[in-house]
């Protein structure tokens, strides 16, 4: 072992005479330590949102969607069996997408119409897992059923069982004039998604009443896709543009929610930003701690000096000691804030328990426990960004240190 990484280790473990600076060096431990456990679990948490929000919008919105010229495909199978020799699709489903009006009594809603095959609905979707009451299998041709989001159900004030009037745009032409043409549906189910966007505006009904209804005989709006790895749309919505015939276009989830998913990583990234300001304010403590040590020291440096150890070896020694407070500092933090990471569904409830109050109330929040991702990418660079601070933090007392004239520091000894 070097002499340097020795004296610094040795002067660390001593029991030091000036207890203050003791005081210090623990309180700039304890802080980093501190910081770098909130920075992990808030990191933590907001992945977990970020993974919830993605998979509840992914329970509705398919992974790649392929449409045609005017938002309609006239023969969707063959598109459908041409994606499905990507290796990455698993399923395919046809959907038909259009407005509409609901209205139940005096009840009066927009919404969103989406056709679907129940049975090839669930290989591309989990609606049929989010369903409140019913089942999406209710959904027969001919049947006309129709299952709706939870909101818009109490918005209009519909309960299973009810029959709700669908009044479709395109009009139909009589001798009166243009009349809207208008169907009754059967409430079959209801399905709450956890988004308010999706739960308040759409309707399901089958995909041949749909076609019924809104006169497209056997046209869709398009096919949608289901990958055995969601993060590969963007690749796979390409090659199938390139693969398949000009007019049929390939979009992924991530330009259709581009705007929500950017808006959560910048979050993020702020986040992290601004509790890293707690580990370097805690550094930074470190300085104070090594510049009153440096001046405590200075005739055991002066001491060294003389029995010839360098400016560099005396620089050293110190920036050893500031960094095993760093180095301390940091494993404790990120020891504490993987354990609390991995458990913040069970230390958020005892402190609720504790002080008597949800944090996340039911009837206010859609999800109403915080969800943990601990990623391991995250822990390394805090980490590293902690010891990277305590590091530069040691520099300027150490270079003071290694200044120090041994015939001034002996002068009065």
């Amino acid at each position: 072992m070097r002499y340097e990484l020795l004296v610094g280790l040795r002067y660390t473990r001593a029991k030091r005479r000036n207890h203050f600076i003791s005081f210090i060096s623990l309180t700039s431990m304890a802080g980093i330590a501190l910081g770098v456990a909130a920075l992990i679990v808030v990191l933590s948490v907001m992945n977990g949102f970020q993974q919830e929000l993605r998979t509840r919008i992914l329970s509705v919105v398919s992974h790649v969607q392929l449409t045609g010229p005017g938002n309609r495909l006239d023969d969707w199978k063959p598109v459908a069996k041409a994606a499905s020799a990507n290796p990455h699709v698993r399923d395919a489903a046809p959907f038909i997408n259009a407005q509409g009006m609901l209205t139940y009594g005096q009840g009066v809603r927009g919404a969103v119409v989406r056709g679907v095959v129940p049975e090839l609905e669930d290989r591309v979707a989990d609606i049929g897992k989010q369903m409140r009451a019913g089942k999406l299998a209710s959904l027969v041709s001919g049947g006309f059923g129709i299952v709706l989001g939870s909101e818009l159900a109490r918005a209009i004030g519909a309960l299973p069982g009810d029959k709700v009037a669908l009044i479709a745009p395109q009009g139909q032409v009589t001798p009166a004039g243009v009349i809207p043409r208008l169907k009754q549906f059967t409430v079959v189910g209801t399905f709450e998604i956890g988004m308010y966007e999706y739960d308040s505006s759409l309707a399901l009904v089958h995909l041949e009443d749909a076609q019924r209804l809104y006169q497209l005989g056997g046209a869709v709006s398009g096919v949608r896709l289901k990958l055995d790895d969601l993060f590969a749309a963007r690749e796979v919505a390409r090659d199938l543009t390139a693969a398949l015939a000009p007019d049929v276009y390939a979009t992924d989830w991530t330009r259709s929610h581009v705007n929500f998913f950017r808006a959560v990583e910048i979050e993020k990234r702020v986040m992290f930003i601004i509790l890293t300001l707690i580990v370097a304010v805690a550094a930074f403590n470190i300085v104070s701690t090594l510049v009153m040590l440096v001046t405590d020291k200075q005739a055991d440096i002066a001491i060294l000096r003389t029995l010839g150890a360098s400016p560099g070896s005396i620089l050293q020694i110190f920036v050893v000691q500031g960094a095993m407070i760093g180095i301390i500092g940091t494993l404790i933090g990120v020891v504490s804030g993987v354990l609390l990471g991995w458990n913040v569904a069970t230390v958020v409830p005892a402190i609720e328990h504790l002080l008597g109050f949800k944090i996340l109330a039911k009837d206010v929040y859609y999800i109403s426990d915080l969800p943990s991702d601990v990623q391991l990418r995250d822990v390394m660079t805090i980490g590293l960004v902690s010891l990277a601070m305590s590091f530069v933090a040691t520099i300027y007392p150490s270079w003071r240190a290694a200044r120090v004239n041994p015939a001034e520091a002996l002068r009065y000894e």
